[in-house]
């Protein structure tokens, strides 16, 4: 079943490198960050855990979780980790879960629901590539794919989730290439006199439906 955002986040239990987990209950009142690999001790998938690991008090800051999902076996992913804090410079500081069994990349439409187990490549495993940002009322908030020849943008990562946590705190949009502190949009859906209440500040209308203001504190 295709996953889409505003549907509520699927729940399952897993094994993972710091013991069994029930993902709702581990988010908890915590965002959360899903990303997943095709395969362990593949390149591309070796730099990009390195560099979450390297995040990490980032998304700690904003209150956000990590955990990483590969389709291979808890134990595959203890020896994996030695290799990724030797190359990227940066020990694995949050659970990965093993999903041998595909449960939860069938789950997250990673892989088609009919998909079977057992000796599979990174090749087979292609899809298994996504990034699902959970919010603590455990809906999924934003998706992002990138396919296995692409190392993902973790940055951008960290500014989406800035983004969706701002607008879900706020009735307020964020422009294209929008950062942390400049100015966001005031959705259509708010009036120029409610503006004027809820801003009584100002802000500037470029267009009718285009009116931008500083970011809500």
């Amino acid at each position: 079943m295709a996953i889409r955002i505003g549907d509520e986040a699927p729940d399952f239990t897993a094994e993972t490198t710091e013991g069994s987990v029930r993902f709702h209950e581990w988010i908890g009142d915590k965002w959360a960050i899903l990303f997943s690999h095709p395969k362990d001790f593949t390149p591309v998938c070796t730099t990009e855990l390195g560099y979450m690991a390297r995040l990490k008090p980032e998304f700690d800051r904003r209150n956000t979780k990590i955990i990483g999902i590969s389709v291979d076996p808890v134990g595959d992913h203890q020896r994996w980790v030695a290799d990724i804090k030797e190359t990227q410079g940066y020990a694995v500081n949050y659970p990965m879960i093993g999903d041998g069994d595909l449960q939860v990349a069938k789950l997250y439409d990673m892989l088609p629901a009919n998909t079977a187990g057992g000796k599979r490549t990174a090749v087979d495993n292609a899809t298994v590539r996504s990034v699902f940002v959970i919010g603590p009322d455990k809906k999924v908030k934003a998706m992002i794919v990138y396919p296995m020849s692409t190392g993902r943008n973790f940055d951008e990562v960290l500014r989406l989730l800035d983004s969706v946590q701002l607008t879900a705190k706020h009735t307020v949009a964020t422009p294209v290439n929008w950062q942390p502190g400049q100015d966001v949009i005031i959705p259509t859906s708010v009036s120029d006199e409610d503006a004027r209440k809820k801003y009584p500040q100002g802000f500037k209308t470029h267009k009718p439906y285009l009116r931008t203001v500083q970011q809500p504190k």
